[in-house]
């Protein structure tokens, strides 16, 4: 038996969320082509005979302009210690870039092994993939470099191979049919806010957080309450559109993932709700699970 804890770094948008799920082989973090869509740290445990894996999703390390944003790099960067492997996931299309360097500057205090994982491949030819290996090998000294498309599963079998190199555990630490230690409330939630993302302009989403308020799970279906928290009431008015046309397909999208998941008939009720400045004051934050003096080293 070995298993071990693996963290998922990088900046905004490289794909972090969408090769949890690909390694999982489930939905358990939402995903979007907006960056930070990722707010909350979400394990996967990836489960096969004589392996586990518990994989360790952080949200992307960028410059922060609120506390909700300090908060959730004191997040990402926490994730960086006592793990056995620490996956640092680019954009290899998009090239090495500021953002990269300093994360990459960041990792000379750990002591994981840490593997370079060249995300979106699918979108490139073998000349600009060996171009990208090239720009980053000598920039800290990688225990491996794996290209991979997260969104195809290209060369995902071989990153969890590589993977199982480095666990250094001989234990189990969750049952085998765990995959999340997200809670269903938690991933109802998500849920809506993944579609609010995908439907709206590109300021709307972050000032946009939900709660799942009622969860009542009876024989035949689900009722479940989910309140969409936004800090303007001119934000509202477009989440719910023109006579409700957006809110409700948020909710048609959403409970669509929700039965997927729960695999029973859900009723779902979205009310949107205004909180001025929600992502500065300490006591929506705690609410909202996020806590700057947990992050505090």
């Amino acid at each position: 038996m070995r298993s071990g804890f693996v963290s998922l770094i990088g900046r905004p948008n490289v794909g972090k969320s969408t090769l949890l799920n690909s390694l999982i082989n489930q939905k358990i973090a939402i995903t979007s082509n907006k960056p930070q869509t990722t707010r909350n740290i979400i394990q996967g445990i990836y489960n096969e005979d004589g392996y586990q894996i518990v994989f360790v999703d952080t949200p992307g390390i960028h410059k922060p302009l609120n506390k909700l944003g300090r908060v959730l790099n004191k997040e990402a960067q926490s994730l960086t210690k006592d793990v056995d492997v620490i996956l640092l996931l680019v954009d290899a299309k998009d090239g090495l870039g500021i953002g990269d360097k300093k994360i990459i500057a960041s990792l000379t205090e750990t002591d994981s092994k840490v593997i370079l994982v060249l995300n979106k491949i699918d979108k490139m030819n073998e000349t600009e993939i060996l171009k990208a290996i090239n720009d980053y090998k000598d920039l800290y000294p990688f225990a491996e470099i794996v290209p991979i498309s997260a969104i195809t599963k290209e060369n995902v079998d071989t990153l969890l191979n590589v993977i199982k190199k480095y666990l250094t555990d001989n234990m189990r630490y969750f049952d085998d049919d765990t995959i999340t230690t997200s809670t269903l409330n938690f991933l109802v939630s998500e849920f809506v806010r993944e579609k609010i993302f995908r439907m709206t302009e590109e300021e709307i989403p972050h000032s946009v957080t939900c709660i799942t308020s009622k969860f009542e799970e009876t024989s035949k279906i689900i009722n479940i309450t989910v309140d969409i928290i936004v800090d303007r009431d001119s934000i509202k008015k477009i989440i719910i559109g023109k006579q409700g046309s957006l809110l409700k397909t948020v909710g048609i999208e959403a409970r669509k993932d929700i039965e997927n998941l729960v695999g029973k008939k859900v009723y779902l009720e979205l009310y949107v709700k205004t909180i001025k400045n929600w992502r500065d004051r300490d006591r929506y934050l705690a609410e909202l699970g996020f806590d700057e003096k947990e992050y505090i080293n």
